[in-house]
């Protein structure tokens, strides 16, 4: 069976994700304070380093660990509601772009399977 990487269309899509899902979080009242001062450029091609590996694809990620990469923004107050608001604007932003709904949940749960790490609660 093709990875989800490639179920959603390779990098070109995983791409075009990157910046609409990035257009929805900045848009966000409740998330934009979490990116003041973030150079968005680099922050889009490491988000979507990082969900191509998560979806299968070929592993360019070189960034830290979620756990070191999100600890300011949990010391700012980053919680599991923030994170659903995440996880709802990935889930919408693949509707949006016409993802089949079995590959829209397949991709929530890359990103739950992360939660704890993200939020600072890894083993």
């Amino acid at each position: 069976m093709a990875s989800l990487y490639q179920r959603l269309g390779g990098s070109k899509a995983v791409n075009a994700a990157v910046d609409l899902f990035y257009d929805k979080v900045l848009a966000d009242a409740e998330l934009a304070p979490f990116f003041e001062g973030v150079d968005m450029k680099k922050q889009r091609r490491h988000q979507a380093a990082m969900l191509t590996a998560a979806f299968g694809g070929p592993n360019a990620y070189e960034g830290r660990d979620l756990t070191a990469a999100h600890a300011k923004l949990v010391q700012k107050g980053l919680t599991d509601h923030h994170f659903d608001l995440v996880v709802g604007h990935l889930g919408a932003t693949l509707v949006e772009l016409g993802v089949p709904a079995a590959e829209v949940g397949e991709a929530a749960a890359v990103a739950e399977s992360v939660r704890d790490a993200v939020l600072g609660r890894a083993a």
